[in-house]
């Protein structure tokens, strides 16, 4: 850890979110709802291009390190991995829940690697029907969180949120010092060319692991890509001293705060390109509707209500 880490803001460090870019929202849907049994939190759209949805997935109550978000375009091309990139996303299962997870994405006809050891935990690596890199990581423990049950995923082996990320990076020295500077993270050992770093006691989203990946080609955005990675902060005056930070201690200036309904993002790209958000915890996303339906409605920003009949129009039908 270096020596600013203590200057960190207080409050449960982690990820907040991972946004990616997918085809079809309804392939989406069927995917992450259905086959792997997450709960679909919000269905709202892309702020920035109101004509694509923004589907949320997460766990009972969509907190904070358990979700998982997408911008699906019907027509996206697939994007290509490289440097600068999200490599893979992980989610946590129970320990014993490994096994069943092989035998469902048999089942569903998802193509999965082995199960391999990476710093002493199992992992079972698969990919979504985009070509997004993914991983169950067996937790122990892992049991203790609520699990939310699915109409096919039973709750004593649903996912228990993210486990967390790998960046591939050219090098990884400067994305590791922001990570323990600002972030809340702390160094936690390495594997070959991967660095793994750790925040609090690793609850949902507390996982960074830095790939060096020196000479390979700068990957492409498009569909299967992760499009960026949000950290949280615990409130306004949180983000407002990772801001600070980031200025202070390595030279970098942030995007002004938007408000997203859910949470209030800074944005910056880290040293090795990858696109970093700094996410409220606050509000949360029952603030529009009750925690009993979420997902179910379409919802959308007060800026947008006023073209909500020509915006439905022309998204995609989910059902």
């Amino acid at each position: 850890m270096s020596a600013n880490a203590a200057a960190a803001p207080s409050g449960q460090p982690g990820l907040h979110h991972v946004t990616a870019i997918a085809g079809s929202a309804r392939r989406n849907l069927d995917f992450y709802a259905r086959i792997l049994g997450l709960r679909l939190v919000k269905k709202t759209v892309n702020f920035d291009d109101p004509g694509t949805y923004h589907l949320y997935y997460g766990d009972e109550a969509g907190r904070p390190g358990t979700i998982l978000t997408f911008f699906p375009w019907a027509n996206m091309a697939p994007g290509r991995l490289g440097v600068g990139e999200t490599q893979e996303t992980s989610f946590r299962v129970p320990e014993g829940a490994i096994g069943y997870w092989s035998h469902r994405l048999i089942e569903q006809g998802v193509a999965h690697d082995a199960a391999e050891q990476r710093f002493g935990e199992t992992v079972l690596p698969f990919q979504d029907p985009d070509g997004l890199r993914l991983a169950l990581v067996a937790v122990p423990g892992g049991e203790r969180a609520p699990g939310f049950a699915s109409d096919e995923v039973p709750a004593e082996h649903a996912i228990r949120g993210c486990h967390g990320i790998s960046l591939l990076l050219a090098e990884t020295a400067a994305t590791g010092a922001i990570l323990t500077d600002v972030l809340g993270f702390s160094a936690a050992g390495s594997e070959g060319s991967v660095t793994r770093y750790r925040a609090g006691d690793t609850a949902p989203g507390g996982i960074v692991d830095l790939r060096a990946a020196g000479g390979f080609m700068r990957g492409s955005m498009g569909a299967g890509s992760v499009h960026h990675v949000a950290f949280r902060a615990q409130d306004d005056a949180a983000q407002a001293t990772m801001v600070a930070q980031l200025a202070r201690q390595h030279g970098i200036r942030t995007t002004q705060q938007m408000d997203r309904n859910y949470f209030r993002s800074v944005y910056f790209r880290e040293p090795g390109g990858v696109l970093f958000e700094i996410a409220t915890d606050p509000p949360g996303f029952a603030i529009d509707e009750p925690l009993a339906s979420l997902g179910h409605a379409l919802k959308l920003p007060d800026f947008l209500e006023a073209s909500r009949a020509e915006i439905e129009a022309v998204l995609p039908d989910l059902t």
